[in-house]
């Protein structure tokens, strides 16, 4: 299989050269160019709005019977294509191919779920107060045109999220992946248009992102717009959106604590817990929003955690994603690089003990070491930012308070983690970590069926689930009376 030809998809038609210019598409794992992609100018930028504003008009008009039937057929399109689309994710993200082709019909299962939620999408009748008024109810009718930026980690599953809820609730979209992973959005969108959904109503763009996001943003056609991004990149899209008076989802990434109770440090549960812990934390190279950073251990069992821990990090291998063997592929740009050893190097200085890693490999392609680190002081770098890459960093805990406390202390809450056996423990923990997603004894968070999102700077809104869907809807109050 080959890496296709780039295009963008603006007003119904597939555009391989745009006013914006062209950047290369490199393959983290070689660091070689494998395609050039077309950049979106002012020009591309306002007809994939206006033919978005044209597409919504003629998509809001099909029954939700008729776009479930439609996006369930993408669905199975997504399916069928499952391992030609998973292979050039691969190729432009670098992840094992195994974790592109499962990304992939986990997205198809993701899109099938909000096809199904958008023929639930009911309102309410209201008693009437006053004589002579024949019926109230409330409705949900759909925003309109979304402009939805999505990141590089999840190339498939990110752009679903946003197309499949968008597309169920009968609103047009202007997706736009990131520039390094743009092959997996656009076959992922020629599913949707062979599925039948209107030209018009899918527009595919990529630019300098500061351009496209400000453009689309405060075009007067776009109604909503949806981020997963940086907090960063986050707060200053939610400021453009609130500025023009724009719905605004944002799931902005996390910084999760890991909490591991006093009763899992026997000999069998903390095996347990050490192995689902290698795997949550080196998935996909630590290049995940929910990915378990922060790992809190009583202090007395610090040694028999970190030992294994360390050892289980060293012995991942390392390659291209197209290789069977490989464990952990390459982060997705040198960028990522630079910035781990940016935070190994702060955390070293300031007083934490490096078990193992820390160092970018000497090979070809952007491989950097699974990296431990232990009492990292409570001002690095590294307990402040969310690293998103394969850094793990393990901290002592006296009591459960205190765990609680730490997991809590940053200003983001997205994901979090705890292992326990204790009922009442896990109970607890449940209640009182902030997170808008709570994991205890296993890191599945995140399932088509349930909402994803995060509490404080980690984001607003959510996506997936019933609850994702309802963030793409405006509520209608429509009251009737009799006329005399």
């Amino acid at each position: 299989m080959n890496y296709p030809p780039l295009a963008l998809h603006i007003a119904g038609r597939w555009v391989d050269r745009a006013t914006g210019g062209e950047c290369p598409v490199v393959n983290p794992a070689d660091e070689s160019t494998i395609a050039s992609l077309p950049l979106a100018g002012a020009e591309e930028l306002q007809a994939a709005a206006e033919s978005a504003a044209s597409g919504f008009a003629l998509w809001r008009r099909r029954s939700a019977y008729e776009r479930y039937s439609v996006l369930r057929k993408a669905a199975e399109l997504m399916r069928q294509r499952a391992e030609t689309i998973a292979h050039v994710l691969t190729l432009e993200q670098g992840k094992p191919l195994s974790e592109a082709l499962r990304e992939v019909r986990l997205s198809a299962d993701l899109l099938d779920f909000q096809a199904e939620e958008g023929r639930r999408l009911y309102g309410r009748t209201v008693p009437p107060h006053a004589a002579g008024i024949l019926s109230q109810t409330v409705v949900r009718q759909p925003v309109g045109p979304v402009a939805a930026f999505t990141a590089w980690n999840f190339p498939a599953n990110l752009p679903t999220r946003k197309l499949a809820s968008a597309l169920a609730a009968g609103c047009s979209v202007v997706i736009k992946p990131a520039e390094e992973t743009p092959g997996t959005c656009m076959l992922l969108v020629q599913a949707f248009l062979d599925a039948g959904v209107p030209p018009d109503a899918i527009n595919m763009v990529c630019g300098q992102p500061a351009t496209v996001s400000a453009t689309l943003i405060a075009h007067p056609a776009i109604r909503k717009v949806s981020i997963t991004g940086s907090v960063t990149v986050g707060k200053l899209l939610g400021e453009q959106a609130a500025r023009h008076v724009k719905r605004f989802t944002g799931e902005l990434g996390g910084h999760a604590p890991v909490i591991v109770c006093e009763d899992m440090c026997g000999s069998a549960p903390l095996d347990f817990v050490i192995r689902s812990s290698l795997a949550a934390k080196f998935r996909n190279a630590g290049q995940v929003c929910a990915s378990p950073i922060r790992f809190y251990v009583p202090r007395q069992h610090m040694a028999a955690f970190a030992e294994p821990f360390v050892q289980g990090a060293r012995a991942l291998r390392m390659g291209a994603g197209l290789d069977p063997r490989t464990q952990m592929g390459p982060l997705t740009h040198v960028r990522r690089i630079e910035d781990m050893q940016r935070f190994v190097d702060d955390a070293v200085e300031g007083g934490a003990r490096l078990l193992t890693g820390g160092h970018r490999v000497d090979r070809r392609g952007f491989f950097f070491e699974p990296t431990v680190l232990a009492d990292a002081p409570p001002g690095a770098r590294l307990m402040q930012t969310e690293p998103f890459g394969p850094i793990a960093v393990i901290q002592p805990y006296e009591t459960l308070d205190e765990a609680i406390a730490a997991a809590n202390a940053l200003p983001y809450g997205l994901a979090a983690y705890a292992f326990t056996r204790d009922l009442h423990v896990a109970h607890r923990l449940s209640e009182e970590i902030e997170a808008g997603m709570v994991g205890i004894n296993h890191f599945g968070v995140s399932q088509a069926e349930m909402p994803f999102g995060g509490w404080k700077e980690s984001g607003v809104g959510q996506e997936m689930g019933a609850e994702g869907l309802l963030h793409y809807t405006d509520l209608k109050t429509i009251t009737v009376g009799a006329v005399a």
